[in-house]
């Protein structure tokens, strides 16, 4: 058991940290989406709109193949 307490300690402060987060992307985020701006720089729309594309095209290979 002596061992496995300082894993519990690293859980428990990804936790925290984990939840700290959270509360920044509701204090910051959400507020700001629901005024009506923008999340996201141009750059970062064009990564994900990109990341979509390369989805659908996995999406509509692996149906191919299957």
């Amino acid at each position: 058991m002596g061992h496995s307490c300082p894993m519990i300690i690293l859980v428990l402060a990804m936790l925290l940290v984990t939840g700290f987060a959270v509360a920044v992307v509701g204090l910051v985020a959400v507020p700001a989406h629901r005024e009506g701006r923008e999340l996201l720089t141009v750059k970062g729309e064009g990564v994900i709109d990109a990341a979509r594309e390369r989805v659908t095209t996995l999406r509509r290979h692996t149906a191919d193949t299957h």
